[in-house]
């Protein structure tokens, strides 16, 4: 058992020091990990419990990425000096870290090698919220003369812009509005997945379905009595899991804002169509948070 535990502490310790360089840093020796290896790579090495981080050239010179303080808690950022006239790249967002420094220089490799291959792929992860408004004839609710009533949809959608840019997610909030010959009206909630069939930085067409959805639906029923007519109210709440398919369409407006169009009942897998062809389009606006 101890020969075991030692031939598993040796392949341990062996596997830490490969990935480790002997590195000449004015003269000297200094054991540092290679973090990106291109026309300029970064090193770094947590010595004496600090984190410090170096750029090599491809002329083999070694320099320091320092960031020293000064009086208070700022700091002098030369790091940011010294890669700033090693790349002629705007380095005035640049920060102090592994990761910062990683990608800085990893783009630098790719934009300037074209048989760099990007050693990093950054998650960024975005929140849109949309306002849209329009109409719509609940084509999967009994309409026999097919009104169309006011629509409001709030939404939240989640994406991944850089790993799964044409998927995304939402949860939406719609508000279907009686009116004088349709006294039907329903609050939904409902989760989705979207996939951006067509997309580029400006336009995008989608394809969504929403997976399951919770109504709070109201409705006035006249009922014949004798000469008169009594009115009844019925209301209803129903978790569903209908799979509502729509299509969309967004175009970008200015840096982080979406003129929408959305079609979003075009039919469902698990509710029936009531006999009219589906109205449900929406306009409306996406903000970036």
């Amino acid at each position: 058992m101890k020969r075991i535990v030692l031939i598993i502490l040796i392949s341990c310790f062996s596997l830490v020091t490969s990935a480790q360089d002997t590195v000449l840093v004015d003269g000297k020796p200094l054991e540092l990990k290679t973090e990106i290896s291109g026309k300029l790579d970064l090193l770094w090495n947590i010595i004496d419990r600090n984190y410090r981080y170096f750029i090599r050239t491809e002329d083999g010179k070694v320099s320091e990425l320092l960031n020293t303080k000064k009086e208070g808690r700022t700091y002098n950022e030369e790091y940011k000096d010294i890669l700033g006239s090693l790349t002629s790249k705007d380095t005035s967002k640049l920060k102090f870290t592994l990761y910062s420094l990683r990608n800085f220089i990893d783009a630098y490799n790719e934009a300037t090698d074209s048989g760099y291959v990007s050693k990093t792929t950054s998650s960024k992860v975005q929140l849109r919220l949309g306002l849209n408004g329009g109409i719509t004839n609940n084509p999967f609710v009994e309409n026999p003369t097919n009104e169309k009533v006011p629509l409001a949809v709030l939404e939240l959608e989640l994406l991944e812009k850089n790993i799964l840019p044409r998927h995304s997610g939402f949860l939406q909030v719609r508000r279907a509005f009686e009116n004088d010959n349709f006294k039907y009206s329903t609050t939904e909630f409902s989760i989705g997945y979207r996939y951006r069939i067509i997309k580029s930085e400006t336009f995008s067409f989608y394809g969504q379905v929403k997976f399951a959805t919770l109504n709070f639906a109201k409705a006035e029923i006249e009922i014949p009595q004798g000469p008169a007519t009594v009115t009844n109210t019925l209301k209803d709440t129903a978790f569903d899991t209908p799979f509502i398919f729509g299509v969309g369409a967004e175009l970008a407006v200015g840096d982080s804002g979406f003129i929408t169009l959305n079609y979003g009942e075009l039919f469902a897998l698990l509710l029936d169509n009531q006999g009219n062809f589906s109205t449900d389009i929406t306009l409306g606006y996406k903000l970036t948070l």
